[in-house]
């Protein structure tokens, strides 16, 4: 499947040219933001870890081998991409023991950076934000064109797309969730149940932005939507007066679509239509993550950019940074700017 079929339509027109992304790992860094003051004492060790060309399940499995203890009792807050230097944190449950020695997993790509202990566990989703900083080579395209829709992107912010890495190779991990689906089964192992389940899942919302991108509607607020605040999982429906609130223009709060489960759509009559109408069109995966017990929830459609800042270190070089909630993903900032020139390992 394609980028177009999997995400939708640009919602700032087309590329302004085309540019390599990834080309090595320096050019996707990535740094968890983690509001949580860690008070140095505990049955947890908490490590900020710098790790390159390597996930986030191998870094835990690496780590619980060199410390160990069973994969079980590491934990992290989120999965950050393979090909990329990133940094993020990971927690061991050591109840008992002394700091354990870690040299065996500080090699090939892991580097422990910094630990201390805590009295609890680092919780899934429980950092604020990831800064990315980007590096897009082989950049071909008129800088003030470029300029001008960073500064429009920076401005309106961007449709808040789930990124193809979501979805594995040629939209894989969509393929395997209608397999699935079409059974009324679920994988046994749990790791690829929890992927084809995100990607259906993301699949169907994807759909929905892409009718909103396709209307015009994806960054306003409309009669019937549900809207969001950037960072809160909580909504809330929209009438006539939130449909002005001044906190739709300065990019605080947001209409959302769904992020399907056991119950139906909660928003208002015209946008349920709308969200009922892309359900229809894949019933089996609908009835399946039901089924896996999931729960309605929302997301916002737009993705507000914060901090972004970006220059050209060479002609042909462009360097971005910025900050995004998580859960997002940089690629849906990227692809609004140029086109990464058929890549698929991004």
């Amino acid at each position: 499947m394609t980028e177009d079929q999997l995400l939708g339509p640009r919602a700032h027109g087309e590329p302004c040219g085309s540019a390599v992304l990834k080309a090595v790992a320096e050019d996707f860094q990535v740094d968890e933001v983690l509001d949580i003051p860690l008070s140095g004492e505990g049955e947890h060790l908490w490590l900020w870890v710098e790790k390159r060309n390597l996930n986030t399940e191998d870094a835990a499995k690496r780590i619980a081998r060199a410390a160990g203890v069973p994969l079980k009792m590491i934990s992290y807050a989120g999965l950050k991409d393979r090909q990329a230097l990133t940094r993020q944190w990971f927690s061991l449950h050591l109840p008992g023991k002394s700091d354990p020695d870690l040299a065996a997993a500080e090699s090939d790509g892991l580097a422990i950076l910094k630990r201390t202990r805590h009295q609890r566990k680092l919780q899934r989703g429980a950092h604020s934000a990831n800064g990315f900083r980007l590096r897009l080579t082989e950049l071909r395209g008129e800088h003030a064109a470029l300029d001008e829709r960073l500064e429009r992107i920076k401005a309106s912010g961007v449709p808040n797309y789930f990124g193809l890495q979501r979805f594995g190779y040629e939209g894989s991990n969509l393929h395997g969730a209608r397999h699935f689906a079409a059974k009324g089964e679920l994988p046994e192992q749990r790791n690829m149940r929890s992927r084809l389940l995100s990607a259906g899942r993301s699949y169907l919302f994807n759909r929905v932005l892409a009718e909103r991108v396709g209307d015009g509607s994806w960054d306003q607020a409309r009669v019937g939507d549900l809207l969001a605040f950037t960072d809160s999982r909580s909504f809330f429906p929209a009438g006539p007066e939130e449909c002005g609130d001044p906190r739709l223009t300065i990019l605080d709060l947001h209409p959302t679509g769904p992020l399907w489960g056991m119950e139906g759509s909660p928003a208002g009559e015209e946008i349920q239509a709308l969200e009922n109408a892309v359900a229809e069109t894949e019933p089996a995966v609908v009835n399946w993550l039901a089924q896996a017990g999931m729960k309605h929830e929302r997301r916002i459609l737009r993705l507000p950019i914060s901090g972004l800042s970006w220059h050209y270190p060479e002609p042909d070089i462009l360097q971005l940074e910025f900050v995004l909630p998580t859960g997002c993903f940089a690629t849906a900032v990227v692809r609004e700017l140029v086109s990464l020139a058929g890549q698929t390992d991004i």
